[in-house]
């Protein structure tokens, strides 16, 4: 099917007017990526604003047209990198005076004598080089990079540039070796290309934007507003897989921990302070634990971890030395007051066994009852039948 270039331009103007509506709309749900967002519905707005200029550019006197619909379009390029650059916590704001500044001297010095050459092959130079840029900076972007979404807009973006370094390089001597008629083949491929490009990379910005704020959402309902650990749901289900693991690492420990006394804290000292004690209790166990050791808050002061292989070999020692250094360090503060608290734990250790976790952690659970009945700010291990009956 024929499809006129003026037909073209019109869908792409179309498309990205568009698509800078749904970034501006998704702003307003996405305070998170807001400031991208914004950038971004003002990058497409640019660059449907510089494709109308192009259709009018022969009405304005001399070079002024292509001129001015080349910097527009130049700024809608830059605006979008500038855009791809924020979800990282980055900008290019130098970056888009020179260009700016470069591209309207070169326009100013060159324009007025090779003004077919300048539009046709050296415009197309900066607009290569700065969708290479976008494609290099979301590839670079750390908070995108679990999403496929990201290779699509870095393959698009890359697609981009090298279709505008060959008309920068490759279309002159096309055009020399073959005659004019390859420039108007250019010409319509550019176009086709530019129209996908203004469906494609919006559309899957939006995609990527989405599932980064699902994520993050999910994250936030499997974790622990207070002690940002995770959560009890979160520690089932991701003990769930641990212990599902075709590769699993034995031995397998469970550790519960509970706060002694945190009634007595709060109703003594308030419940700020109770709040100060179990994000300390938090702190400290995380960094005695270290990362890989799984970790939540699954209670108001009851906490559980699961350990495996060479951790779990290490889980009474890791255990003791947080009671250790939760008792001896402040536990929270209110009014420039320490508070002692001290904390209860019960190990359940599994050599050959995998158990259910809902299980081993109730071995744990009766050891832990034996720690507090005993006195409290000590360790406990389950009994052989308590570990039993956890496979």
């Amino acid at each position: 099917m024929y499809v006129d270039l003026l037909t073209l331009y019109l869908l792409a103007i179309g498309t990205l007017l568009a698509s800078a509506g749904m970034m501006f709309w998704e702003h307003l749900a996405n305070p998170r990526h807001s400031k991208a967002l914004r950038i971004l519905s003002a990058g497409f707005t640019t660059l449907a604003i510089g494709c109308t200029a192009v259709l009018f550019r022969r009405a304005a006197p001399g070079v002024l047209g292509s001129a001015l619909a080349n910097l527009v379009m130049l700024c809608g390029y830059l605006l979008i990198l500038n855009g791809v650059a924020a979800l990282n916590g980055r900008h290019y704001r130098i970056t888009f005076g020179i260009v700016l500044i470069v591209m309207a001297g070169i326009w100013a010095v060159s324009g007025t004598r090779w003004m077919d050459a300048m539009w046709n092959y050296g415009s197309a130079l900066p607009i290569a080089i700065i969708s290479a840029m976008t494609a290099r900076e979301m590839l670079r972007c750390e908070a995108m990079k679990p999403f496929f979404a990201r290779h699509i807009i870095v393959a698009v973006a890359g697609i981009h540039a090298l279709l505008y370094a060959g008309r920068c390089f490759a279309l002159p001597w096309l055009v020399s070796a073959y005659g004019p008629a390859m420039q108007a083949i250019a010409s319509k491929i550019t176009m086709y290309e530019g129209v996908l490009y203004s469906v494609i990379l919006p559309m899957t910005i939006l995609k990527l934007i989405r599932e980064d704020s699902h994520t993050l959402l999910l994250k936030e309902s499997q974790t622990d507003y207070l002690t940002r650990l995770g959560n009890r749901r979160w520690f089932f289900e991701q003990g769930k897989h641990i212990l599902a693991a075709e590769d699993l690492r034995r031995p397998i420990a469970v550790l519960a921990f509970d706060l002694d006394q945190f009634k007595a804290i709060n109703d003594r000292y308030g419940h700020q302070a109770g709040d100060e004690v179990l994000k300390s209790f938090a702190e400290i166990a995380r960094g005695v634990m270290g990362p890989d050791v799984l970790l939540a808050r699954i209670g108001g002061e009851e906490f559980a971890a699961l350990l495996y292989g060479a951790e779990a070999h290490r889980a009474r020692l890791l255990g003791e030395t947080v009671a250790a250094q939760f008792a001896e360090n402040i536990a929270g503060r209110s009014g420039g007051m320490s508070i002692p608290a001290t904390v209860s734990i019960g190990l359940a250790q599994f050599e050959n066994e995998t158990p259910v976790l809902s299980d081993a952690l109730v071995a744990a659970d009766h050891a832990l009852y034996r720690a507090k009945a005993l006195g409290g700010n000590r360790l406990e291990i389950a009994r052989i039948e308590e570990r039993s009956a956890a496979m």
